[in-house]
């Protein structure tokens, strides 16, 4: 598709998003969380992983497991067996035991609210920050790039980069920060209910007359 100008892609975002908003009035963060430990954790688990395998995992780990020192503490091969439904559980396990005892070390066992503390932590990159800040702490520092967000970006003519961090800046240049974590869930939600990616409901679509890609669904 032709590539337009960043005022004309503005211009365009800026009518798809209050459409998301009033089709996913509800949009949220779907990993099942009461704390932003519990939200670090199950982000971690997640990578590679459907939210409702983590969800599945977490509603006993999360009983189990309480505080940072909880992870800290416990058996490398316990940790891992209590997380096996998971894909790449042992490296996961590994990561979120070094993470928390990061956490206790420096931080006297709570999450940090700032990217660069998140990020230095294992098993946490800029997508996992992203989610915690938003979510847990309602710090909107960044846009959160899944799989779904980098497909409907490209779907709907918001980005043509091909890697998360750049998918991420072309966002944050079109988007009011204010709506940079609600955006994502917005994306999101689509994307699980409506634009998917093998077969996309274009025919039922709420943002087809907006979509660059509409008309490539097929019948």
């Amino acid at each position: 598709m032709p590539r337009e100008s960043a005022a004309r892609r503005s211009e365009r975002l800026a009518r798809i998003i209050p459409i998301l908003r009033d089709t996913y009035p509800d949009a949220h963060c779907e990993l099942n969380h009461s704390n932003p430990l519990e939200l670090l954790i199950a982000t971690i688990l997640s990578a590679q992983c459907t939210d409702r395998q983590v969800n599945v995992v977490t509603a006993d780990l999360f009983r189990k497991y309480r505080t940072a020192a909880d992870y800290s503490a416990a058996a490398p091969d316990v940790l891992a067996e209590d997380i096996r439904r998971i894909g790449l559980y042992r490296n996961k396990a590994k990561n979120i035991q070094s993470c928390c005892q990061t956490l206790v070390r420096e931080h006297g066992g709570e999450v940090p609210r700032t990217m660069d503390a998140l990020t230095a932590l294992d098993g946490v990159g800029r997508k996992t920050a992203n989610v915690v800040l938003g979510n847990a702490f309602g710090i909107n520092v960044g846009v959160v790039v899944d799989t779904h967000v980098a497909r409907l970006s490209e779907r709907l003519g918001l980005s043509a980069s091909a890697t998360p961090e750049k998918i991420e800046q072309d966002l944050m240049k079109l988007l009011a920060p204010a709506d940079w974590a609600l955006a994502s869930h917005w994306l999101i939600f689509h994307g699980r209910r409506r634009c998917y990616a093998r077969k996309p409901d274009c025919a039922d679509c709420e943002l087809a007359e907006l979509c660059p890609s509409a008309d490539l669904a097929g019948p």
